[in-house]
């Protein structure tokens, strides 16, 4: 069957490889989109330090059940239109036993750890494959990345009186701001791109701040009667991003970060004392997290046309990923179609 394999960093081929067969306790699935994510960008330009090549990216999951293995429980039923959970948690480790399973010490999340899903056919575990109800086969593979916004609302404990100011309008943002827009909160978003505050602002933020243009904490400031924000969420992954956070969110007040940085972060810690902060990470995504996000694009509200910047063929893959990483601001998702 086909699939996409990175070979070595800026070398993504379409190769042959065999057709799993279901196992007892498994799910054979036939894929039809995957999304391309800022991971898999780092793995192709050979910047992902957990990947070990050669390796089958992707583990945003649109995809229908072709074959149920032995032992798998009722619920299941072949053609049922799924997405699916891509992390492993180990049961043992202090995050398994604290119930924080997606913060799992030995978690292999598909296309990082071990070979993803950009192939023609994926068996997994049943537990795993979560039905994804009435959406479309390309709101599938939405449903992973804006689970990971949404869980980092839930580590801020978002509630209606907070403002929330979210940095970085990408697809993990936009979740976000989706999530705390749905639980009330006002919602400022920041973002160095228009089109990107353009479409935060259709998707519940009630102010937008150019950070390019303007000067953030003064913006904030002025925003926020000089309170500062309750919660600020970091979805970008930058000295600069990680910084401004702790400018920007008030005394007492959140910050939860996503993003990864790739070098060092200098802080003024008397901030962290002075103002008490509440720091905490946010990683990967709970159950919970992507039934909530299924449950939002049912509503229909979602203009999911403009989250999707392509749709490719395998063959596509190499071309595109050099077009992306030349101009990595102007996308949200390509899905690869299988």
């Amino acid at each position: 069957m086909k699939a996409l394999q990175i070979i070595e960093a800026g070398n993504i081929k379409v190769t042959d490889i065999n057709k799993p067969t279901p196992a007892a306790g498994e799910i054979l699935l036939r894929v039809r989109y995957v999304g391309f994510c800022g991971s898999d960008l780092n793995t192709f330009l050979g910047k992902n330090p957990m990947v070990k090549m050669p390796v089958v990216p992707g583990h945003e999951i649109s995809a229908t059940i072709e074959q149920i293995g032995q032992g798998v429980p009722a619920g299941f039923q072949q053609g049922m239109r799924v997405t699916v959970n891509p992390y492993t948690n180990c049961g043992t480790c202090a995050s398994c036993r604290n119930g924080r399973v997606n913060a799992c010490e030995f978690n292999q999340t598909l296309g990082v750890q071990r070979n993803g899903s950009m192939q023609e056919y994926i068996a997994l575990p049943w537990q795993k494959i979560i039905p994804a109800a009435d959406l479309s086969q390309k709101e599938c593979a939405l449903i992973e990345p804006m689970s990971v916004g949404f869980h980092a609302v839930s580590r801020a404990q978002v509630t209606d009186i907070d403002t929330v100011a979210v940095i970085g309008c990408g697809m993990i943002g936009l979740g976000a701001i989706v999530r705390a827009s749905l639980r009330g909160a006002r919602v400022i978003a920041l973002d160095i791109d228009d089109e990107k505050l353009s479409l935060a602002k259709r998707l519940g933020a009630k102010e937008v701040i150019n950070s390019k243009s303007e000067n953030v904490i003064e913006r904030v400031k002025a925003l926020t009667d000089g309170l500062m924000a309750d919660v600020v969420i970091e979805a970008v992954g930058s000295p600069i991003t990680y910084t401004t956070a702790i400018d920007i969110v008030g005394f007492t007040g959140r910050v939860v970060c996503i993003g990864y940085a790739k070098s060092e972060v200098s802080f003024q810690t008397k901030y962290f004392v002075q103002k008490e902060l509440d720091i905490r990470g946010s990683r990967n995504a709970m159950p919970e997290d992507f039934r909530a996000v299924i449950q939002y694009l049912q509503n229909g509200t979602c203009p999911k046309d403009e989250l999707i910047s392509a749709v490719i063929k395998p063959e596509e893959a190499e071309e595109t990923l050099k077009q992306w990483a030349e101009n990595p601001g102007k996308v949200f998702r390509i899905l690869v179609e299988f």
